[in-house]
């Protein structure tokens, strides 16, 4: 991952990236008992997953490397609407 973050020119966003991500896991365990949680981090994790297809349509990558960003918004964009119901 960190030669990838260097290729993507975001070097020194890569720690923050990755903590972020490992608040939006425990966020989303929260989530299914407290539903609004929930909702915020699986929104968090779907905002980065846009950033990062606009990071890849940057860098110019094909369809295939965007690929799983293109899954994560998917089913992150899921999970809040699934959270949404809980609420």
């Amino acid at each position: 991952m960190k030669l990838e973050f260097e290729r993507y020119g975001l070097d020194r966003y890569r720690m923050l990236t990755g903590f972020l991500q490992i608040c939006g896991v425990i966020g989303l365990c929260i989530g299914y008992v407290f539903p609004i949680i929930g909702v915020l981090a699986a929104s968090g994790l779907a905002i980065q997953m846009v950033l990062a297809i606009g990071v890849r349509i940057r860098i110019k990558d094909g369809l295939l490397r965007s690929l799983p960003a293109v899954f994560y918004l998917i089913l992150n964009t899921g999970l809040v609407y699934l959270y949404l119901q809980g609420v």
